[in-house]
């Protein structure tokens, strides 16, 4: 492999041998010509790369954004939480039922996890791998109890004809397969999945979308803590200019490098006074105004990261985005087109799945429980109070009643 370093102060037949040397594998001949070739004028080292990006399996993105990125991390938990604290309403045509089998079930989906915890899981799983996959679970043909299954773990299996014919999952060693469609008065999987362009079968992560921007803003964070245990400023360069001219010899070349690493490198050396030999100077090398550009840099990234799951970035503190008048009106925003639209379609989904057990079926939100909705549902009870040419049977109605 080239060293991606260009030497300037070597003459072309003094790179070709360095070139050859490393090709030949030797590593340490090459730096003892490097440490021979070191010129009494100041050189710069210019490298050459390419960006290197992370994956985008639900595992890298969980441990990339969920778990390594405080915006992804943040705006992630926002959307699950608040999704999650909204209770349903059932209904059986028109009619309200209080007291529904599928309320209870849903408020305790199983023995671990209550409907908040449950939900909340569904919803990060939705977020992190576009996909959400729930098991039922059925004694004496009655269903009793929910569990999510890791999206992960689930891989879709096609018939002939492209149609899903069922899943497989895979945990503790053993690979089980899940009917696609229910069978024998038995529930089948429930996939929920957000909307991919290029897949039939499985949904495309928000994540995905704003990989870039993960991948920028924690490289930000990872220049900026190497930048503070190096003294919170760069590197320089140390200068060898003696009188009687000549080179440091290889041994003098190893010795420094290795002062220098042990006794002046990291955060606990900052400030430390560098002690010189005769013929050595130091030379600082500043940041320029578009080298410490990389807080706006991290900044935007974590705009683009809020954008792309639907969160204000207001809402999350990002300086620099004050699109919504006050934080009042992004929260509405953020539950009219992020958190309502993920709970409707979830509701939907499982509104028609378990038509299946329970018959007639319709779940919705109850949206006078939203705090965040307080001012337009007051606002909505004002208008419609207001209305006299409504009946009192008409005006419930409106409210949705």
């Amino acid at each position: 492999m080239k060293s991606p370093f260009r030497l300037p102060w070597l003459s072309t037949g003094e790179r070709k041998a360095v070139s050859a040397d490393q090709g030949k594998g030797g590593a340490a001949v090459a730096e003892v010509k490097m440490a021979a070739g070191v010129a009494s004028a100041f050189a710069v080292l210019a490298s050459e790369g390419t960006a290197h990006w992370s994956g985008r399996s639900y595992a890298a993105l969980a441990r990339t954004g969920f778990m390594r990125n405080p915006v992804a991390y943040r705006a992630v938990r926002m959307i699950a939480e608040a999704a999650a604290a909204v209770p349903w309403l059932a209904y059986e045509g028109v009619a309200e039922v209080a007291d529904h089998p599928a309320l209870a079930l849903l408020l305790r989906p199983n023995g671990r996890q209550g409907g908040p915890d449950f939900f909340e899981a569904l919803y990060g799983h939705l977020l992190l791998s576009g996909n959400a996959y729930v098991e039922p679970l059925a004694i004496g043909g009655s269903l009793r109890e929910l569990h999510l299954l890791r999206p992960d773990r689930v891989s879709v299996v096609e018939g002939r004809d492209g149609w899903v014919t069922g899943y497989d999952y895979r945990a503790g060693g053993r690979t089980r397969r899940l009917a696609a469609e229910a069978e024998d008065g038995r529930l089948s999987l429930l996939h929920l999945k957000l909307f991919h362009p290029l897949d039939d079968h499985s949904g495309f992560s928000p994540l995905v979308a704003a990989g870039a921007a993960l991948d920028l803003s924690n490289a930000a964070a990872g220049w900026n803590k190497a930048l503070l245990d190096n003294s919170a400023r760069p590197s320089g360069a140390l200068v060898y200019q003696p009188k009687d001219g000549g080179n440091l010899s290889a041994d003098q070349y190893q010795r420094l490098k290795d002062e220098l690493e042990a006794g002046y490198s990291g955060a606990v050396n900052a400030g430390r006074p560098l002690l010189l030999e005769g013929g050595l100077d130091w030379k600082a090398m500043g940041l320029s105004p578009k080298d410490m550009d990389f807080i706006e840099a991290r900044n935007g990234a974590a705009r683009d990261v809020a954008l792309a799951l639907g969160v204000p970035p207001m809402l999350i503190g990002i300086p620099g985005d004050n699109t919504y008048a006050n934080y009042q009106e992004a929260n509405r925003a953020f539950y009219r087109l992020t958190v309502l639209p993920l709970i409707a379609r979830t509701a939907a989904s499982f509104s028609a799945w378990l038509s299946e057990i329970y018959g007639e079926l319709r779940l919705e939100p109850d949206l006078d429980r939203i705090a965040g909705l307080s001012a337009e549902r007051e606002a909505l009870w004002a208008r419609v109070g207001a209305a006299g040419f409504l009946t009192d049977d008409e005006k419930r109605e409106a409210v949705g009643y």
